[in-house]
């Protein structure tokens, strides 16, 4: 209220009035004195406005409505219960044309290119900093000044520890089997689910090779709507019983993700996908995904001081949480959270499945399709990744490397990780052990250098994969060895 206080008549009333009261002699000390107490007070005032735009960017949610919480039929129009505050449009990352964020988007239709949310970040900056994350609730929403104004649909994912290994000196585990539903695929189905809830979507649809499945029927379960699940059906069985549990409709497939795709992809030529609400929560296939995996780079930062580390060690499969970070990085220099220094970021695949890798090494701007893959990574074995132009763009923009792990390396990193560290890994986290000794070993990473891996999932997910694989290994039949011949008086034989 007393923002106009100090005006220049006001100034002047404030002057004649002193020397009334004090005379001449003193208006100089009193000048003074009235100058500093305006100046402080002018401060103050700039303060509270600065914490006023703060909190109105912290607390923007808008109380939930039956229209956010309940499925409703499908409706092109945009939402009239969405403010997107701070997300201005999206862009294809392809062509870098421009498309409204008030409703439900896919990929460009202009070149099929994926979609980036894109943010005010100018004025973002002027009125949050990163001090003022300090205290805030340990999820990814704690960065929702740059994520979608939507009442988000959380578990309580992200905000994730990184430990600090046991073994490797300057060496980082970020450990996303922490999060809920055992894996990093939380962070992204969370936004994208949000995100499909605010624009009254009814029925979410996904092709995965197993754990983005799960975190879907989660979240899903949790906003009230269908998941509609399309997975190999050799997936780790924990991936199967956990979509059943939380109510998805699950199809198993005979065949990879690249099958499950195409079954989804069928399903949108039939006239009921758009009269009944249905949509694609594919990777890379709508753009909100990746705003959810973004916040792995956010923590990051963060978690290190808003120090960047000389590298970043990510098992890559679709790739999404290599694009968020890669984005995220992108945002912070913009907010000045962060400077110029970037990763290295690194994409360990495994042996039976590595198109980012061979195209890498081919120096190709895209991959080709990978056949006959076969990993017991099951999150690894994506034969084509549909990012995978981003992909390595960003892998020759940090000056990073592909590289990739054999199952036999990866079953033996596991269980390394969990006599070494006490962290019982998914095989695809694993992999980032093996690509980290890698590395070292040719001199890419010297012993200084603060490198992150992700163990982007619970090795609690694959108890049947590696039980199969370890009892394999025990039962395997080997010849009868024949008893070593000695020699006793002449006589040669075994005894």
């Amino acid at each position: 209220m007393f923002e106009g206080l100090f005006q220049p008549m006001h100034v002047l009333v404030i002057a004649g009035i002193a020397l009334l009261v004090f005379g001449p002699k003193k208006l100089p000390e009193l000048g003074k004195g009235l100058g500093e107490s305006i100046r402080g007070f002018k401060s103050a005032m700039a303060a509270k406005a600065e914490a006023r735009m703060a909190d109105k960017i912290r607390h923007r949610r808008r109380p939930r409505t039956d229209h956010q919480s309940r499925p409703l039929p499908f409706d092109n129009r945009p939402s009239a219960t969405l403010s997107l505050v701070m997300l201005t449009h999206l862009e294809c990352t392809r062509c870098g044309d421009h498309y409204p964020a008030d409703r439900p988007q896919t990929i460009c239709p202009k070149d099929a290119g994926i979609l980036y949310a894109r943010y005010d970040l100018a004025t973002i900056k002027r009125s949050f900093s990163s001090a003022r994350l300090a205290g805030r609730t340990p999820t990814m929403w704690r960065y929702d000044a740059v994520l979608p104004d939507a009442n988000p649909v959380s578990l309580g994912e992200g905000f994730t520890p990184m430990l600090p290994s046991r073994e490797f000196p300057n060496v980082y585990i970020k450990d996303e089997g922490l999060n809920p539903t055992g894996s990093f695929k939380a962070r992204g189905l969370s936004a994208a689910v949000t995100m499909a809830r605010h624009f009254g979507l009814s029925k979410l649809a996904i092709p995965s090779a197993g754990n983005a499945a799960g975190a879907l029927a989660a979240y899903a379960a949790a906003a009230r709507m269908e998941a509609h699940i399309y997975m190999p059906k050799d997936v780790p069985a924990a991936n199967r019983i956990e979509c059943d549990y939380y109510g998805a409709h699950v199809t198993l497939v005979d065949g990879l993700i690249s099958d499950c795709a195409k079954q989804v992809a069928d399903m949108k030529k039939e006239t009921f996908w758009q009269s009944e609400g249905w949509f694609d929560v594919s990777t890379t296939k709508e753009p909100y995904r990746v705003e959810g995996k973004k916040t792995m780079g956010y923590e990051v930062a963060e978690q290190l001081g808003w120090r960047m580390p000389q590298g970043v060690i990510y098992p890559t499969g679709g790739g999404v949480g290599l694009l968020g970070m890669w984005k995220a990085f992108e945002e912070m220099e913009a907010l000045g959270w962060i400077g110029s220094e970037r990763p290295k970021m690194i994409a360990v695949q495994a042996a039976g499945c590595s198109p980012i890798v061979k195209a890498w090494e081919e120096g190709k701007q895209s991959s080709e399709p990978w056949l006959n893959a076969a990993t017991l990574a099951s999150g690894l074995r994506v034969p084509k990744p549909y990012g995978d132009y981003l992909i390595l763009d960003i892998l020759k923009e940090s000056k990073g490397t592909a590289i990739s792990a054999t199952d036999e390396e990866i079953l033996e990193a596991t269980r390394h990780w969990s006599k070494v560290e006490g962290i019982f890994a998914a095989p695809e986290g694993a992999a980032c052990l093996v690509a980290y000794r890698k590395l070292r070993a040719q001199g890419f990473f010297k012993a200084d250098d603060t490198v992150v891996l992700f163990n982007t999932g619970s090795g609690l997910k694959y108890l049947d994969v590696l039980d199969a694989r370890t009892t394999r290994a025990v039962t395997r039949p080997v010849a009868a060895a024949k008893p070593a011949a000695r020699q006793i008086g002449g006589i040669i034989g075994p005894y």
